[in-house]
């Protein structure tokens, strides 16, 4: 009972906690992440343990099978330089191991990697918590996803690595190549075929309640099998994702897609939450069982680690700027014109999104109990999150309005052509209809059609009119309409996104 009321108390006050972050503007896992450094020096905190091996599966799959759903391969072809130059998992884990080896030389190098490759992926859901109340130039906002979510896959492949090198004690140069190339090519077929059979199987399953749950069990089935087959779990995970945002929403229907999208939103939010409460548990018996010597030890550590991961990122992104220069004055010479270079403003922006999060908690505690310096890398990683989200969460939004970047109106765009095309495809399927049902359908479309016209930035309100199958009809009939835009890549996935959500919400209107 003792455990259930301190469940009950720490998710009303993490819901506290978020609604005090979108007030003030501030990511809420910064808010997260100091309740759980102080939940850690609590006198009467709860001892609650979670199997190492469950960390990953349970906080990390679901979290990066979300990001993955919503990653638009449209936008990641459309900014692979700037994307590919900001996976930069290899640079900040060889920063961060040599720091940390040359401030602990007893440290083995797989152990240092190991730390650096847990320290190295920023967390997305950070940085567009705040860049989504600023509205940032579409651009940045895609270029910062995408990154994350690869970042997030290689540097745990390292990490992965890095852990088995440690446990072997040997890390021969043809075993790491051939291994790595193994678990990439696998990966990438397991989750296609993983992704292959959902599709298959899915559409026996209609009722909410049962789809939902088959698509949780889904998601850490996927991720189980791939570890027990030595395979990336990331990998798969993220090429199992894509593959249903890709076509899974075809036969998902208004009131299956509703609860789905709502569930898992909050599925997110309570992995947060409890990443941050267990790993910050786990802080308090590691800070009592230390002496006052290597308790400043371990905090000079984790503020030089921090240290290292911002200015390597702000480092590495200067050098990417002067290289791009580079390429687009001999563009210029030669008298040609690929590339686009960013601005400076951007390039700050980019720079200072390198919040850390869930992931670097997850595989923090993940770390086998008898890893060398566990305690310290557990340590270090959550003092890296907070300090990165206190540092740059709370600093962000200020930044940003200085910089006074102006947002585009590319997504705004893009949702009044897909509902022109929509709403023209409602009106050609009913047409010729003599009935008078049909005349007031069309009456409505082509007002919806001036709407659109007028206010590309504003919502289409569900319609007054009865329920009828009529209705119903148009409205599949321009759901097809947007998902050809889609599947053409004509529109991009956010603003497939928001045109979905108005024709749920209009699909489940003409339901009655």
């Amino acid at each position: 009972m003792v455990t259930f009321e301190w469940i009950i108390g720490l998710l009303l006050a993490a819901v506290a906690l978020s609604a005090l972050a979108q007030r003030l503007g501030v990511p809420y896992p910064t808010f997260l992440a100091v309740g759980g450094a102080l939940l850690a020096f609590l006198p009467a905190s709860p001892s609650w343990v979670l199997d190492p091996k469950l960390a990953l599966a349970l906080f990390v799959a679901p979290v990066l099978m979300d990001a993955a759903y919503d990653t638009s391969l449209r936008d990641l072809r459309a900014n692979w330089l700037p994307i590919s130059a900001l996976v930069i998992a290899a640079v900040g884990v060889t920063t961060v191991a040599v720091l940390v080896h040359f401030l602990l030389p007893d440290m083995s190098w797989p152990a240092a990697i190991a730390l650096g490759a847990i320290v190295a992926p920023p967390d997305a859901a950070a940085a567009t918590a705040v860049l989504r109340q600023v509205n940032l130039p579409y651009r940045i906002m895609k270029i910062l996803e995408g990154e994350s979510l690869l970042n997030d896959a290689s540097a745990l492949l390292i990490y992965r690595i890095a852990v088995s090198a440690e446990a072997a004690r040997h890390l021969g140069w043809g075993e790491f190549t051939s291994s790595i190339s193994l678990v990439l090519l696998g990966s990438l077929v397991a989750g296609y075929l993983c992704g292959k059979l959902w599709l298959i199987a899915a559409p026996r399953f209609a009722d909410a309640p049962s789809a939902i749950i088959l698509q949780f069990v889904g998601t850490f089935t996927v991720w189980i099998v791939a570890e027990h087959l030595g395979l990336s779990g990331i990998l798969t995970i993220v090429v199992y994702a894509m593959m249903l945002a890709r076509y899974a929403p075809e036969g998902m229907s208004a009131a299956l897609r509703v609860p789905t999208y709502a569930v898992w939103e909050t599925a997110v939010f309570i992995l947060n939450v409890l990443a941050f409460i267990m790993i910050g548990l786990q802080l308090g018996p590691i800070w009592s069982r230390l002496d006052d010597t290597v308790r400043w030890q371990y905090c000079e550590i984790a503020a030089c680690v921090l240290a290292a991961v911002i200015l390597a990122r702000a480092a590495w992104i200067a050098i990417f700027r002067i290289g791009l220069r580079i390429a687009v004055a001999l563009e210029r010479w030669r008298g040609s014109q690929t590339l686009v270079m960013p601005s400076f403003k951007s390039g700050i922006v980019v720079a200072w999104c390198g919040m850390r999060g869930i992931v670097t908690l997850a595989t923090a505690f993940a770390l086998p109990e008898d890893f060398p310096y566990r305690d310290l890398i557990l340590f270090t990683a959550f003092a890296v999150v907070l300090g990165s989200l206190v540092l740059q969460g709370v600093t962000l939004r200020p930044l940003i309005l200085a910089l006074r970047l102006k947002e585009d109106d590319f997504v705004a765009n893009e949702v009044a052509r897909a509902r022109g095309a929509a709403f023209r495809a409602a009106l050609a399927e009913i047409d010729g209809d003599p009935s008078e049902e049909a005349e007031l359908v069309r009456l409505e479309y082509r007002a919806v059609l001036r709407q659109a016209k007028d206010d590309p930035d504003g919502r289409i309100t569900s319609s007054e009119l009865p329920a009828d199958p009529l209705r119903r009809r148009a409205i599949l009939a321009a759901r097809r309409a947007i998902l050809e835009l889609r599947q053409s890549e004509a529109i991009g996935d956010d603003a497939f996104h928001q045109i979905e959500e108005e024709h749920a919400r209009a699909e489940l209107g003409a339901r009655g």
